[in-house]
């Protein structure tokens, strides 16, 4: 038997769209021992986790729990659970994660109706109400925060909109939920799903959910409990959610006081969550919010200090990442793989028009702090010399005072 080197990872300062460094709380949470998924300590941590992201996401629903899986096992788990075969589902796309959401709703056979405007813009709140009453859809579908294209959908309006209309509101916050305002209540959202590896702090593999109650009526009505643990008197709905793994209806009753078995919870992932829940309200949610955005302000004077160009709508930018234009002369992949191999600092490229044409530097999460952002700007200044000129130091100074200005 080949004898292997124990597990040793390189050191990596990731200043990219996603993952991020994920924080040291987290990362010890998670070598913390194994539990049985019905041990009185592990149905009190899922109670627990269902509390605290009560307050991340700023809701009451009942329905706040964990889709085991990375932040697309919670947008499936969504959509197939909310949206019946032939029903029409409208899907605002302003980048590649709005292409997603209608793809997995195509897959789950709905009727899926796009609206699409060139990547760098978001959809005007007017153009998705005339959509909406023109189309009728059963759920309209909203990436909140699209790293592709680094822009933010307004989403406090949709609410009110979507009630009036008689839809359904669901909002993928993958990369902005800790990082961005969000207001699950206040906004009037019906479901809304996150990850970890964003601005939450923590690695992949785990998808926060939140369900209001109009919402957990419709996966109600398409219960269906799996043979073999079936009882007398539980639902068997004709018209049950295609999916098992993402059945919303069988991992509500896995989280709720029947704990009805549906799959084995993965434990270091609750222990993550958990932990990345905790560390965020700790620090004060408000906080946190406002932590990114100074240091999402600060990257963006300290790249333009530099002479770059920042990408797409400045009014509707994500706080938490930011893509800019690669200058003539400095070759893309060069300069990312400078970064990685002399620094150990990754940023990212990103998809489809844009691939080639952008880097994205994200500040989220753990890494949402002065030194990240400062050595990322001096060792991003280091590489560009080697190909063009860029001010000397202009970069550092311009964000350091970004955080002198914000007492950071």
């Amino acid at each position: 038997m080949t004898r292997l080197a124990p597990l040793d990872p390189p050191h990596r300062l990731l200043m990219g769209p996603g993952p991020i460094s994920a924080h040291p709380r987290v990362l010890r949470a998670m070598s913390a021992p194994l539990v049985g998924q019905y041990d009185p300590f592990m149905t009190d941590a899922m109670g627990e986790v269902q509390a605290l992201y009560r307050e991340v996401w700023a809701t009451h629903n009942e329905q706040t729990l964990l889709v085991d899986g990375t932040s697309r096992a919670g947008i499936e788990a969504a959509i197939a659970s909310l949206v019946r075969p032939g029903e029409r589902v409208l899907v605002p796309v302003f980048g590649r994660f709005g292409h997603l959401l209608a793809e997995i709703a195509e897959r789950a056979l709905a009727e899926v109706h796009r609206i699409e405007v060139p990547w760098g813009q978001v959809v005007p709140v007017s153009r998705i109400e005339e959509e909406i009453a023109r189309v009728r859809p059963a759920l309209l579908a909203v990436v909140h925060g699209d790293t592709s294209t680094t822009m933010a959908q307004p989403l406090d309006e949709l609410g009110a909109i979507c009630e009036k209309h008689g839809v359904l509101l669901y909002a993928d916050a993958t990369a902005t939920l800790g990082g961005n305002v969000f207001e699950a209540d206040g906004w009037g959202l019906d479901a809304a799903t996150a990850g970890l590896q964003k601005c939450l702090g923590g690695p992949s593999g785990s998808s926060p959910i939140t369900l209001s109650e109009r919402a957990a009526d419709v996966v109600r009505s398409r219960a269906r409990v799996e043979a073999g643990i079936r009882e007398t008197g539980d639902a068997e709905s004709a018209d049950f959610v295609r999916s098992n793994y993402f059945d919303l209806g069988m991992i509500m009753a896995y989280w709720g006081p029947r704990r009805l078995n549906h799959h084995t919870e993965a434990t270091s992932m609750l222990y993550a969550a958990r932990e990345c829940a905790a560390v965020l309200l700790e620090e004060g949610r408000d906080t946190v919010i406002a932590r990114h955005e100074v240091a999402g302000r600060a990257m963006r004077a300290g790249v333009e200090a530099l002479g770059l160009t920042v990408f797409g709508d400045r009014a509707h930018k994500m706080t938490n990442v930011i893509a800019v234009e690669i200058p003539d002369g400095a070759p893309a992949d060069v300069v990312r793989e400078a970064l990685l191999d002399d620094f150990a600092i990754e940023i990212g490229t990103s998809f489809g028009p844009l691939h080639g044409r952008v880097w994205r530097i994200g500040t989220m999460g753990y890494n949402a702090r002065r030194d990240a952002v400062l050595t990322t700007l001096a060792a991003l200044e280091q590489v560009l010399r080697r190909h063009i000129d860029v001010p000397v130091g202009g970069g550092v100074e311009a964000a350091a005072d970004v955080f002198r200005g914000a007492g950071a």
